[in-house]
């Protein structure tokens, strides 16, 4: 096996715009697969009309091939009906029905490929009275509960990333490796349709709020954990902030009390066990508060590690992308042309795997891909007709040199 690539050698069809679907082939392709990208003649939309200088196009597309085809047309449904016995897993995210009414859907293609693993991805489910709505990131958050857990009771609002998408396309990709395992062991070599949905991967990230609610019998919120875990995000005197979590073990909360000089606090019945400071969480937290004001980050920072106090500073993304850990553990590739991609989240015998920094332009691959498929006189034919679009005839049609 190449050196954190485990996947070399696994072929992947993506039929995935925007995020979910994109980012799942992504993660695959970072693991060695070799990721076939399949997009319209426009392109994926997430392109924005810049094509490889969106910054998140490259982050969720670096080190594919690009086969731009019109799927519109039989003949390029075709094509790829012809490709599905040669590659190991198709992923598409877009809405139930629409691939079969393309003509690849999970039946048809496993009558091509017995051992296809066929990934889809959609909003909430293939059933029920939500199946055709439409679902993006932001709906997925709200409708997964993830909102209001993230905010406080009565004022919902809306986080600060893509949660729902990124989860989705984590989900998705852990299906198709958990297939791409069962495929092994199977003695015929049988795929699998594997199915997730932004509904379903979003309760992955609600499972600790999910179970809160059953065993309280109230919807948890923002608030509604602390107490338990007895976590505390704390301003500074340099105004700057550190995020403590005490549930573990009581030896920590004595060891903060004496970093804070209050063991006075460790005395206090209201404080004196686990069940007493959850029950009192709410008259301990302005104590705290008011014991971190007074000295600055640096200094609570020194003081918390001589006491093995379990803290961590709050960064922002700038603060984390040059902090010392990050880069120990080499999680971005080095910039690039102004662009920093996220390397995969392993490391496998040591080694985080690295990714291909460029990502493809529409079709830069159609004629590559294809011939592997097509006659000469084919491919032509299809080029000429519009049905592959080929990159170098698209910049000729735009008028770059």
């Amino acid at each position: 096996m190449q050196a954190g690539k485990p996947l070399k050698g696994i072929r992947v069809l993506e039929l995935g715009a925007y995020i979910s679907g994109p980012y799942a082939g992504s993660l695959l392709a970072s693991l060695g697969a070799d990721v076939v990208k399949v997009e319209a003649p426009k392109g994926d939309d997430f392109r924005r009309g810049v094509g490889v200088e969106s910054h998140y196009f490259v982050q969720y597309n670096a080190g594919k091939r690009s086969l731009a085809v019109n799927l519109k047309d039989p003949r390029g449904v075709e094509l790829i009906k012809s490709m599905l016995p040669r590659f190991d897993v198709l992923i598409e995210n877009s809405r139930p029905g629409k691939t079969e009414k393309l003509g690849l859907g999970p039946e048809v293609c496993h009558a091509i490929n017995p051992g296809l693993v066929y990934s889809s991805a959609s909003g909430f489910g293939d059933g029920g009275a939500w199946r055709d709505r439409a679902a993006y990131d932001s709906i997925g958050q709200s409708m997964g509960g993830f909102y209001s857990v993230m905010s406080e009771a009565g004022a919902p609002q809306l986080s600060g990333t893509c949660v729902g998408d990124l989860i989705t396309a984590i989900c998705a990709a852990m299906g198709i490796l958990a297939g791409l395992v069962g495929r092994g062991l199977d003695g015929e070599g049988r795929g699998t349709l594997t199915q997730t949905s932004l509904l379903e991967a979003m309760s992955s990230l609600t499972i600790d709020a999910m179970t809160q609610y059953h065993e309280t019998g109230t919807a948890p919120t923002r608030q509604s954990r602390h107490p338990q875990a007895q976590n505390f995000c704390l301003m500074t005197g340099s105004g700057d902030a550190i995020t403590l979590h005490m549930s573990s073990s009581q030896k920590f909360w004595h060891a903060l009390t004496r970093a804070m000089e209050r063991e006075d606090l460790a005395a206090d019945p209201r404080f004196a066990g686990y069940y007493d400071r959850m029950a009192n969480y709410f008259e301990l937290k302005p104590e705290v508060e008011a014991e971190f004001r007074k000295r600055t980050r640096a200094e609570w920072e020194q003081r918390l590690i001589a006491h093995d106090v379990p803290f961590a500073p709050v960064l922002t993304m700038e603060d984390l992308a040059h902090h010392p850990q990050t880069e120990w553990l080499k999680m971005l590739e080095p910039p690039r042309d102004g662009k920093t991609l996220v390397r995969g989240p392993w490391r496998f015998d040591g080694v985080r795997p690295d990714r291909a920094f460029t990502a493809p332009e529409v079709g830069q691959h159609s004629r590559e891909v294809a011939s592997e498929f097509c006659g000469g006189d084919e491919l032509e034919t299809l080029i000429r007709d519009g049905v592959v679009i080929q990159h170098d005839d698209l910049c000729e049609a735009d008028g770059v040199s």
